[in-house]
């Protein structure tokens, strides 16, 4: 014998009766069938509603009833013939009816029992489980319905009411034995005390019906069907790339189920694991696909079987001195917990004894604060412990396997996953089964928590980035496009998914959770959002995505001064503006910090030569225990075009114009010619390099007239080189005569750093500086007699754009 258990969803409607039935139709083998069915979809929410109405004195539980009703009729006229209709319609308006007065009787005296709310509740799947048989009959089957509550006996406990085994067991098992339909429908959830009285089984009843039924006549296989393929890896709704489990042992589909995997209920299992019989949960909607099948354990070479969460957490710490080494405290608590039906979740206690934590449900927590302060109010007027602790605002996440045991580091794996994106873990316990291992953390974090661990478990390689862009001009947009290009290369050989979640300029933003689509990312932006950076801010710290990345391609002081409330939050942020790094040292230096304290990257090596490795080869260089004894550096492209192309009779002015002309210069080419933007490379690599420097200990030889730097506008600024071009002829000539080359160069050397344009004779290594190229020396303990030397590109979009793309990567891995 088989049972078969159809959920609200499978008999929502009359199409969704239709496709149970046909299910049912091609159901192999075939043999004699018991078939428990929920009420249709929702409508035990409505009953509930409309007790609750009617016990309020709100008439409007008339209304509810009329929509129930509605409801049945409209489902019943769907599928049946008119010539079978009648009957069907005379035995909805009988239970309808007797629903009514109850309903009546509650609205008169204003009170609903949980015995009443139990006999209302229990309508549902009477209706549904009497359209369901008869639907059967008119298509052929030899079908009956019996009422479950003639069968299955419990206590007198409503709403959750403990089920007679012995004398439950012996009611289904005489009932079939004498029975002889093929197919017997029963209602789901109800059932009735010894004195007669409807009771019902909580929370999943229709399942554990179901699985009470089979034990009792030890069938070959209970069938759920429901919505879904089967369990998940985690919960699709929080975890897109959950995905369905094949098999998994009882033990594992218990522990799941009680850490919130709602496919399946754990009272359901225990009865058909006592016997052994497989559960096989299918998709009422797509019956073709596997399903997830519950038995006894099989070998698996994977340790994890699946992720859950449950949200909506409490914490409650009993401590005091005075309980260490004394017995009984434990016993109290639980003791004080029991007394007001309080269900414990979680258990954890410190060896020292001097305290134990329990997690329970967070509508619970006032409730146990009281009892439990009542409980110990004498010790605690004594002072040998302290008032209960209550933290709220939390949830439990949990991952579960039969074959964790056989694996070493499963729970530094996931430890180590969670501190890295700061996750804080609050309390931890672990059975000596090691089946399950759960951790309480924040309640904000439960969806990064969720996908960071399923991440870990199920989807390597491929390791999902989420990048929050500001800036999209020139470098951004390059990014963006090497970023479309590259996503195989990445997901291939890197097992890395870059995803831009939000991209901002100074007018615009937009956010998508799921990715702003690569190639349209210019339409969305358009009709984004207006920009403002502090919303910006608190926006990707709201959204709490795994492995996030923020990128600052502006130069904008405003969007520099959040970098530190990205690392707070665990967020990386990989910057080519150089604003953060050259403000006060003592800005640079807590964001350095934050980085370390919260497992974030702080990366920033388009600071200085855009996508040549000057700062990652100092790093390496200092970790390594080299000691830096001198910087010598040309750091601006742009600066180098110009004075490359100041030859020849041409004048200054032409020269800087075809600089701006061709991007580059900033749009006013004095922040470049000013020399401060050297200023601050250097001074950013010699902070990379141990020094505590500021910006005003820098000396600046600047080759700019001050009338030309204090010029009102960019237009007055040309006039001024036309004005002082001389002066700028001057300098080239006297290069010239000593057959040497105009270059701007930085400096750092014993504590000191300066910039300003010099003559570069033949024989030095900047004489041959070409185009808009950058290079950097480095003469330390161990490059002493020869200095290392970085050359190449040290301007553009392309190469800036890859420089940042590199350090994202590098934050991601």
């Amino acid at each position: 014998m088989q049972v078969l258990k159809f959920g609200g969803t499978s008999v929502g409607s009359a199409k969704a009766i239709e496709q149970v039935c046909l299910i049912l139709q091609k159901h192999k083998p075939a043999g004699r069938y018991a078939i428990v069915v929920s009420a249709l979809g929702g409508v035990t929410d409505m009953l509930i509603r409309c007790g609750q109405q009617a016990e309020k004195g709100q008439e409007s539980y008339k209304e509810i009833l009329q929509e129930i009703e509605n409801r049945h009729l409209d489902t019943i006229r769907q599928l049946f013939p008119i010539t079978a209709q009648s009957s069907q319609i005379s035995q909805l308006k009988k239970k309808l009816n007797a629903l009514e007065t109850l309903c009546d009787g509650i609205y008169q005296v204003a009170e609903l029992s949980t015995r009443s709310l139990d006999k209302i509740m229990s309508y549902g799947e009477l209706l549904s489980c009497v359209i369901v048989a008869e639907k059967l009959k008119v298509l052929g089957f030899n079908a009956t319905c019996k009422d479950s509550r003639e069968l299955i006996v419990t206590d007198s406990n409503f709403g959750h009411a403990a089920v007679n085994f012995p004398t439950t067991n012996h009611n289904i098992a005489q009932y079939f034995a004498q029975q002889a339909a093929d197919y017997v429908v029963l209602p789901g959830f109800v059932a009735a005390s010894a004195d007669g009285e409807t009771t019902t089984l909580g929370r999943g009843g229709s399942d554990y019906t179901a699985a009470i039924i089979a034990a009792a006549v030890n069938a070959s296989v209970l069938d759920i069907w429901t919505d879904v393929s089967g369990m998940m890896t985690a919960d699709p709704r929080i975890v897109s790339q959950a995905i369905p489990i094949s098999h998994i042992s009882y033990v594992e589909a218990m522990e799941l189920s009680h850490f919130g995997a709602k496919v399946i209920y754990p009272p359901t299992i225990q009865p058909v694991m006592n016997k052994r019989i497989p559960i096989w949960i299918k998709n009422t909607f797509a019956p073709e696909d596997h399903g997830t099948l519950i038995q006894d354990n099989t070998d698996k070479s994977y340790p994890v079987t699946g992720i859950s969460g449950i949200q909506n957490i409490a914490l409650l710490t009993l401590e005091g001195s005075g309980m260490v080494g004394i017995p009984g405290f434990s016993k109290r608590l639980f003791e004080a917990l029991l007394h007001e039906r309080i269900n414990v979740i979680l258990i954890t206690q410190s060896s020292s004894e001097h305290s134990i934590t329990v997690g329970i449900h967070e509508a619970e927590m006032l409730k146990a604060k009281s009892a439990v302060d009542s409980e110990f109010a004498q010790e605690i007027l004594e002072r040998r412990i302290a008032p209960l602790i209550v933290e709220k605002d939390l949830c439990i996440v949990a991952v579960v396997g039969d074959n964790m045991k056989n694996h070493h580091g499963t729970s530094g794996r996931l430890f180590g996953t969670l501190g890295r994106n700061g996750v804080n873990v609050r309390a931890i316990a672990q059975g000596s089964t090691e089946k399950n291992i759960s951790a309480v953390i924040n309640k904000a974090d439960l969806r990064k928590a969720l996908n960071l661990m399923h991440e870990t478990f199920f989807e390597a390689p491929l390791k999902q980035v989420n990048l929050f862009i500001a800036g999209v001009g020139n470098v951004g947009g390059k990014l963006l496009e090497q970023l479309e290009q590259q996503q195989q290369y990445l997901q291939q050989e890197l097992g890395l998914q870059i995803r831009v979640i939000a991209l901002a300029n100074s007018k615009h933003c937009v956010f998508n959770p799921t990715g702003i689509s690569l190639s349209e990312w210019r339409q969305q932006l358009a009709t984004g959002s207006r920009m403002s950076t502090s919303e910006f801010v608190t926006e990707i710290k709201s959204l709490n995505l795994r492995n996030s990345v923020f990128v600052d391609n502006t130069a904008s002081e405003e969007v520099a001064a959040t970098y530190h409330e990205f690392l707070q939050h665990g967020i990386s942020v990989v910057t080519c503006n150089k604003i953060a790094c050259s403000s006060d040292y003592s800005y640079y230096k807590k964001l350095k910090d934050l980085a370390r304290k919260y497992n974030a990257s702080f990366l920033f090596e388009t600071n200085v030569g855009a996508g040549l490795p000057v700062i990652n080869t100092l790093n390496d260089l200092v970790r390594s225990g080299d000691k830096v004894h001198s910087i010598e550096a040309v750091l601006s492209g742009s600066l180098n075009f110009v004075f490359n192309h100041f030859v020849n009779g041409a004048s200054f002015k032409e020269v800087v114009k075809a600089a701006q002309d061709e991007g580059y210069t900033e749009p006013d080419p004095r922040i470049d010619l000013s020399g401060k933007d050297v200023m601050r490379k250097i001074l950013i690599l010699a902070r990379e390099s141990g020094a505590a420097i500021e910006m005003d200990e820098i000396t600046n030889h600047s080759f700019l007239p001050a009338e030309c730097l204090d010029a009102p506008s960019v237009a007055d600024f040309y006039d001024t080189l036309d004005t002082f071009s001389n002066h700028f002829q001057d300098l080239r000539i006297a290069a010239d005569k000593e057959g040497k080359r105009l270059k701007f160069v930085a400096r750092y050397e014993n504590g000191k750093a300066s910039v300003g344009l010099q003559s570069i004779a033949p024989s030095h290594p900047f004489y041959q500086l070409e185009g808009k190229d950058n290079i950097v020396l480095y003469t330390t303990t161990r490059y002493k007699d020869q200095p290392l030397i970085v050359k190449g590109a040290g301007a553009g979009a392309d190469v800036t754009a890859s420089g940042i793309f590199a350090d994202i990567i590098r934050s991601a891995r």
